[in-house]
């Protein structure tokens, strides 16, 4: 009877999973909101740089240009951490992506675990954060730009902090795949000599 008990527990603590397909579906419609927001900034730069008619040249149009296309890029680099998190997420915790033979499967697919996971989703965090630095160090190029010098301390510290965790993160994980290589490795040498 417990026996039976049990196994009914486990599989609906196993079934809990799904409770996360929700989760993954919400970010999908996430991505179509910043699909949106791309396409709105991408009308932003085409109208700067046609409609208003300030020519190839101006030190101003560039400026906007440069800041727009930063905006663009940090749209992307998060709507990729939500691509990572959704696919990766969903093929390690909820179920098996059935896309062999798919011609678009990504290759990382293969390769992708909890600890890889996080490895990416730092690494994203790193670049996004290197954009809004970016734009930071555009901003004091600008007339009138008052400088803060406590605001760039911030976001240089928590840019740094962002490498240094993406560093550590990759490293860990690394000690952890040599760890298990070298414990199958013995294995095997055991199975062999036997």
């Amino acid at each position: 009877m417990f026996k039976s008990l049990e196994h009914v527990i486990e599989a609906g603590i196993f079934a809990s999973r799904w409770m996360l397909l929700p989760l993954y579906v919400g970010m999908v419609v996430a991505q179509v909101i910043f699909a949106v927001l791309f396409a709105s900034e991408f009308f932003h730069v085409w109208h700067a740089f046609f409609a208003e008619g300030k020519g190839f040249g101006s030190d101003a149009l560039v400026a906007n240009v440069l800041v727009s296309i930063l905006e663009m890029l940090d749209i992307i680099m998060v709507a990729n951490l939500v691509v990572i998190v959704v696919i990766g997420g969903y093929a390690t915790f909820v179920s098996k992506l059935d896309l062999h033979g798919h011609a678009d499967r990504p290759a990382w697919l293969d390769h992708i675990d909890p600890g890889t996971l996080k490895t990416k989703l730092a690494g994203a965090l790193v670049s996004i954060s290197g954009i809004h630095l970016l734009q930071t160090f555009n901003d004091l190029s600008k007339p009138g730009y008052v400088l803060n010098n406590s605001l760039i301390a911030w976001q240089v510290g928590i840019h740094v902090a962002f490498i240094a965790t993406t560093v550590l993160l990759a490293w860990s994980d690394l000690v952890f795949e040599r760890k298990v290589k070298a414990a199958h490795d013995n294995e095997r040498d055991r199975n062999a000599a036997h």
